[in-house]
């Protein structure tokens, strides 16, 4: 059985709904995310995202016929806010579970906490590969996205072995996050037997890259390897238009960010990234979340689609566990996140056994594609990416 909007009341199924089961306590659930500062449009969108979802399932009756109640924080992207947080919302607010995060330093600060009062995380968006390994054993921390070594991957791929680049530069922000996904890049280069012509290191909130593309340059760059965010890339993009030195960007999903793409306006125009979910009405499932997303907030263009995407898969995701555990203790959840037995139809795939108790990654390298910044939005670099047979890419085992 699929757990799409056409399943929803299974979720209120687990119980018999009457007058008390409506009036019971909630299901407290914390959202943590930076929903201010640089990294505020992919915290937003994962928490819309996530409140899409909870409104649908709560229309639909909710969980074990309880609604479902979310506990936001703004964690500012900040690693000591992020843990301040954590504690609140386990020993204050009583959550049973967390979907966060997306700054991969606030999530290895942060986790521990959870974990050790054995509370599951869905983390919706930090790519850092450490992040589901981080507790090898009795692990509670699931992951939405694709981690960094799948990207780090696919970057090199597309630049040495589909373009034919020889000389890549490398510019990473001195974040956790930068330097994990620089690492991976620089191991995966070294796959193929090359090795960057510089690594090029920059901070949050630096404005002018132009020292490190001069570098970069006088290196002999034929193409730009980049792990940041959003407002920081765009520097780099601007940068370029202002040497007159215009060479191809490819890096992470950040790129695919507004504040990446509003601020470098045309000089971002064809910088490639990995994507989990392009904002294309490419299936039914996908054609209702963004029309439903639209409709919620007053948009357009989501800020960031693949964070809104993400957040929105994971929450039902956390719903179908709460549901088949018939119970919100969390280890009852985690075991069954380990083992769902309900399929569950999401906007990036169709969930089957997502987890397992050694596996808390639900994406493989089969399912992201290349988006393409053109035009001001993002689309498929190539359009066979997201269509027919490739629409829905599954889990591969």
């Amino acid at each position: 059985m699929r757990f799409g909007r056409r399943t929803l009341a299974a979720l209120a199924a687990t119980t018999l709904l009457s007058s008390a089961a409506y009036a019971a306590d909630p299901i407290k659930i914390g959202l943590t995310g930076p929903f201010t500062g640089g990294s505020a449009s992919m915290g937003v969108s994962m928490r819309d995202g996530v409140k899409l979802a909870v409104s649908e399932i709560n229309k639909a009756g909710g969980v074990m016929g309880r609604q479902l109640q979310i506990v936001e924080r703004d964690d500012e992207a900040k690693n000591d806010v992020g843990v301040q947080i954590a504690q609140e919302l386990i020993n204050k607010e009583g959550v049973v579970a967390t979907m966060g995060f997306i700054n991969t330093g606030v999530a290895l600060a942060s986790q521990r906490f959870y974990q050790e009062a054995e509370i599951p995380v869905i983390n919706n968006v930090a790519t850092g590969t450490v992040i589901t390994k981080q507790f090898p054993k009795d692990n509670y921390i699931f992951r939405m996205s694709a981690n960094d070594i799948i990207q780090s991957g696919m970057i090199v791929d597309e630049a040495i072995t589909r373009r034919g680049f020889k000389a890549p530069a490398i510019l990473a922000d001195s974040t956790n996050y930068g330097q994990l996904g620089r690492e991976d890049l620089v191991k995966a280069l070294a796959a193929k037997g090359l090795k960057p012509v510089t690594e090029e290191k920059f901070n949050i909130g630096d404005t002018d890259m132009t020292s490190q593309l001069l570098r970069a340059k006088a290196a002999g760059a034929d193409v730009i390897l980049t792990y940041g965010i959003g407002p920081e890339l765009a520097q780099i993009a601007n940068g370029m238009g202002k040497l007159g030195w215009k060479l191809p960007m490819i890096g992470s999903w950040t790129l695919s960010m507004s504040t990446f793409i509003d601020n470098a306006g045309a000089n971002g125009e064809g910088a490639v990234m990995p994507q989990t979910f392009i904002q294309s009405p490419s299936t039914p499932k996908r054609k209702a979340f963004i029309e439903a997303y639209q409709a919620a907030y007053k948009v357009e263009r989501i800020p960031s689609p693949i964070s809104a995407a993400q957040g929105y898969d994971g929450t039902y995701l956390l719903a179908a566990a709460i549901a088949q555990a018939k119970s919100t203790d969390g280890p009852k959840i985690k075991a069954a996140l380990e083992n769902l037995t309900t399929k569950v139809e999401g906007v990036v795939t169709i969930y089957d056994k997502p987890y397992t108790e050694t596996d808390h990654e639900s994406i493989t390298g089969n399912i992201p594609v290349f988006g393409l910044v053109k035009g001001g939005r993002v689309v498929a670099e190539r359009d066979d990416d997201i269509a027919g047979a490739n629409a829905v890419r599954l889990k591969t085992r």
